[in-house]
């Protein structure tokens, strides 16, 4: 362990003495110069930046970021129609629902919400989706707002293999082009933009340490992949804007793929949200690079054997498929190791220390990073905020609010 990183343990250990543990903390710094970073990546592009609420879910920090970040921000992309009309309720507009719905509640919400005067877009991938959404707009007198979302994945050869997550059924220009034209028989309804989510750009670690071979292989991957989704994202929006539709906005890529998608003629704004706070899973990119600025502590409760210690509780385990990188990330002190039987533990989690290890007593704090970003805030109701060397403010998130939306 580095000098420096001896003073960032000793700091946070300092800043967090007396307090209550487990907690979890943002830092401001990092935080801030992560706001002030994704708005240069987009400096030269004419792009604004959307900001992803489900990489947050903290009221008072998504505030922070469209404040500070000013006028390279614009808008919020939410992860559920209930989600969005409290956020609404919280100041907040222009928004797009990421993911579909169809039950009654949801669309009485965004009734309400486009009959309040809030821009709301949900999001559509099939007639179903906007036969649903028109019924309701027609029944109360609404056209309602929607966004169609294509998928954006990478089929080299346009073989079997699939390189991507599995959203949209939209694929090609005739199927955007066929989906559109159906839209105009359903007066409740009116496609107002176009999303595309490269998540097999924007989420993917290409620059491993330990796997330079692997991580170049990624990389050739993403630019062919970023080749192909250009290509084909411009000609669907093309064809869409000639069909008559009016959008609002295309929307693209997520915080690892800031700079690709940025280049893209036919995207009008990116969105970003993991890199805000910099979680485990987006430390190693190669085009990109976020500080870690979101954390949780522990407390030490036993020392089991020499070189080991114990933390009260820590079993924070991200979601997706099972592995290793979905474990929280040992932060601080540098080195710390899980146990290879143990993991993280829902009671209990024992770490190896490292061999140049600052002197810790029972009760001490280790530093961890969730693997992914927002949904370390299911597990807490606040987030302590730090600045320089003390504790500035407590503010809540969705949980603390008493919201749990999914």
């Amino acid at each position: 362990m580095d000098e420096n990183q001896r003073d960032a343990y000793e700091r946070y250990r300092e800043i967090f003495r007396g307090e209550r543990l487990p907690l979890a903390f943002v830092d401001l710094e990092p935080f801030d110069r992560n706001i002030a970073y994704v708005a240069s990546t987009q400096r030269h592009t004419g792009k604004t930046i959307r900001v992803h609420s489900k990489s947050i879910r903290c009221v008072s920090l998504l505030h922070r970021i469209l404040d500070k970040g000013g006028e390279a921000f614009r808008g919020v992309m939410t992860f559920t129609m209930e989600e969005t009309a409290f956020l609404a309720g919280k100041g907040f507009d222009d928004f797009i629902v990421s993911y579909p719905t169809v039950q009654p509640t949801d669309l009485d919400l965004f009734v309400d919400l486009t009959r309040a005067g809030k821009t709301v877009s949900l999001v559509v991938d099939s007639e179903e989706h906007l036969e649903g959404l028109s019924r309701a707009g027609e029944r109360e007198g609404v056209v309602l707002r929607a966004c169609m979302e294509v998928d954006m994945s990478y089929r080299p050869l346009r073989g079997p293999v699939h390189l991507g997550v599995r959203r949209s059924p939209i694929r090609t220009m005739e199927e955007a082009l066929l989906l559109a034209r159906r839209s105009k028989g359903y007066p409740g309804v009116r496609i107002d933009s176009v999303m595309g989510y490269e998540a097999h750009i924007a989420g993917l670690n290409d620059d491993l340490p330990d796997a330079r071979v692997k991580s170049r292989l990624l990389r050739a991957l993403k630019k062919a992949s970023v080749r192909e989704l250009t290509e084909r994202r411009s000609h669907v929006v093309d064809r869409l804007r000639r069909e008559g539709l009016e959008l609002r906005a295309v929307n693209g890529g997520g915080s690892g793929s800031l700079l690709s998608t940025g280049r893209d003629p036919s995207v009008t704004e990116v969105t970003a949200g993991s890199a805000f706070y910099a979680p485990g899973l987006f430390h190693h990119f190669k085009d990109v690079s976020f500080l870690p600025a979101a954390f949780f502590a522990l407390q030490i409760v036993r020392r089991p054997a020499k070189g080991i210690v114990t933390c009260h509780g820590g079993g924070y385990v991200a979601s997706g498929p099972t592995g290793e990188d979905k474990l929280p990330v040992p932060y601080l002190p540098k080195g710390c190791t899980f146990l290879p039987f143990e993991g993280a533990g829902e009671v209990q989690t024992p770490l190896k220390l490292p061999a140049a290890c600052p002197r810790l007593e029972l009760g001490d704090p280790i530093f961890f990073q969730h693997a992914k970003a927002g949904e370390i805030a299911e597990r807490f109701n606040t987030f302590s905020l730090v600045e320089r060397d003390r504790i500035v403010d407590r503010v809540k998130t969705y949980r603390g609010e008493g919201k749990a939306f999914l």
